[in-house]
């Protein structure tokens, strides 16, 4: 399998990429040191002239997703295209957790603080215009994070990106909604506990009791994630929704059988993907020239030359440059927190996000990063792409590389 690494001049002018053999020869030869492993780049020790530096075109291909982001390298030779990087971003999912876990202790501290006024209009910055919720601009920095990492090791010279365009209501609703219809609501009240009863002719779903308080059920809990949406609710009576409590998993599959629905929370990573599409483009635009595709062009052009099926190869294919081979080395690329909250520094000289590898008593040998730290044992865990391995021995563990801000793992690792 090929591997290529980028290569920098003396002044960090970046030059064509090449094979890591050939890379590791400059190195014997102390024509060349390395700056990075993973993925391995290298910086000459000589001046390349302008007039020398290889004018290739490269181009950088985005497979934009709401999980998994693939990004690839492709060089437009004169014989042929190379793919010299493809790789996938891996994205956070934590973050509304996160967010929802320091609301709580805002309003605990709030809460229990002296003489506090209660104050409404102090959100300013979540009111602005074309706002982005965090959760998702973290998203698209991380995405942008990647781009200008690549784009300070090779010259990339534009960016073609995938036009995502998912129509999340007619997969809410099973069906091609007229024009007409985006416009009108598909629910009979704004207030969602009134849609749902309206929606169940103000009757009890499970006894079909009407003439008593009816109450709104999520089929889905709440406690497993259950989205609060309109197939996700149905109208109970306080004596059947009673029944349904602590053991909503029994009535799952038939509520949403009865109504017809499931819960759309399955749309999340959708519902994403088509929020600041208008910011990514924006970005990358300041970058470079910028090309978009779609899926349909994509999907052909995979088939017709009958490449395999995954995030980083739709990201050649989106290139619109038909590649010799797609043979090369796959990264899988984590973007690391800004801020880390760690209260240990290291274990033995070993912190936090490092590369280590470790072999186990059965012979089994793992090679993951950093994700905590104990101390008083010298012990640390760390998370390989097949097991997280946990309190293992620090003394026993070699250290391979010492990422900063963007993991880049191989799926050898």
């Amino acid at each position: 399998m090929t591997t290529y690494a980028f290569v920098l001049d003396a002044n960090n002018k970046q030059l064509a990429p090449t094979k890591e053999q050939k890379a590791w020869f400059l190195i014997r030869k102390k024509r060349a040191t390395l700056l990075s492993r993973y993925p391995m780049v290298i910086q000459l020790k000589k001046k390349i002239p302008d007039q020398e530096i290889c004018k290739d075109e490269i181009r950088c291909g985005i497979d934009d997703g709401g999980l998994h982001v693939g990004v690839a390298l492709v060089q437009k030779c004169q014989t042929r295209n190379k793919v010299i990087f493809k790789g996938t971003i891996e994205q956070r999912n934590d973050v509304k957790h996160l967010m929802d876990v320091r609301r709580g202790f805002r309003r605990y501290h709030r809460d229990h603080k002296r003489y506090r006024p209660v104050r409404f209009n102090n959100r300013k910055s979540s009111k602005r215009k074309e706002r982005i919720a965090p959760s998702i601009l973290q998203k698209r920095q991380a995405t942008i994070r990647v781009i200008n990492q690549l784009n300070k090791w090779v010259n990339i010279t534009n960016y073609w990106l995938e036009d995502v365009a998912i129509d999340i209501r007619a997969l809410t609703d099973g069906y091609k909604p007229y024009r007409w219809q985006y416009q009108k609501s598909n629910r009979l009240d704004e207030n969602i506990r009134k849609a749902v009863i309206l929606r169940d002719g103000c009757k009890c779903m499970e006894c079909g009791k009407s003439n008593c308080r009816l109450e709104v059920h999520h089929i889905k809990p709440r406690r497993l994630k259950g989205s609060n949406t309109l197939g996700n609710l149905i109208t109970l009576c306080t004596g059947c929704h009673q029944k349904t409590e602590g053991v909503e998993e029994l009535y799952m599959n038939r509520y949403f059988a009865l109504l017809n629905s499931s819960d759309n929370k399955n749309l999340n990573y959708a519902q994403h993907v088509m929020i600041g599409k208008k910011w990514l483009r924006k970005q990358l635009s300041k970058l470079g020239m910028l090309h978009l595709t779609n899926g349909g062009d994509t999907a052909n052009k995979r088939i017709d030359w009958g490449i395999a099926k995954s995030h980083s190869n739709d990201a050649i294919c989106i290139t619109d440059l038909r590649p010799d081979t797609c043979e090369i080395k796959e990264w899988v690329i984590k973007p690391m927190r800004r801020q880390s909250k760690a209260k240990t520094d290291n274990v033995l000289g070993i912190k936090h996000s490092d590369l280590v590898e470790y072999t186990f008593m059965n012979g089994e040998t793992h090679r993951g990063y950093v994700t905590a730290l104990y101390p008083e044992q010298n012990a640390l865990n760390f998370q390989s792409p097949t097991k997280h391995c946990k309190k293992v021995n620090a003394r026993k563990c070699k250290v391979l590389w010492k990422y900063s801000k963007i993991y880049w793992l191989d799926n050898v690792s």
